[in-house]
């Protein structure tokens, strides 16, 4: 098996367990080892007070992506730390896109970055993530 077979055997199979992420509308645009790029449309019911999306959405949308690029290697894999720094509203209507990349992996742990954009390209956010590999896989690569 190729990495990026192995990429897109982890992503199907995290994929199918991720209610969460499908409730929202999320999709994969793009998975390869250590990187992912998943996107979402920001739905009227995912708006705050200021009729711009809740930032707990944007968080949201990040954390996914960096979730499917950081366990692209079959290797069960969860958030240790992450941190966010809002820069732009994401606005209805619009579709958000995170774009994940490894960069650092050492032995359990990874660092990964993402950067959440609007439509027009701005920056919507960026989020840092800390990873740490756990006991187990995504999928069988026996079967």
């Amino acid at each position: 098996m190729t990495p990026q077979q192995r990429a897109e055997a982890s992503a199907k199979a995290l994929w199918q367990g991720d209610a969460a992420s499908a409730h929202m509308g999320m999709r994969i645009d793009e998975i390869a080892p250590g990187r992912a790029v998943l996107s979402m449309e920001v739905a009227e019911w995912m708006l705050n007070g200021h009729r711009i999306c809740h930032g707990g959405f944007i968080f949201t949308l990040a954390d996914s992506a960096f979730a499917f690029a950081c366990n692209s290697y079959n290797q069960s894999t969860v958030a240790q730390q992450n941190q966010i720094t809002f820069l732009a509203p994401g606005q209805p209507g619009e579709r958000l896109v995170a774009t994940c990349v490894e960069t650092a992996k050492a032995g359990r742990s990874g660092t990964y970055d993402v950067t959440v954009t609007g439509e027009d390209g701005r920056q919507v956010a960026l989020m840092r993530g800390l990873s740490r590999t756990v006991r187990g896989t995504l999928f069988d690569e026996d079967a």
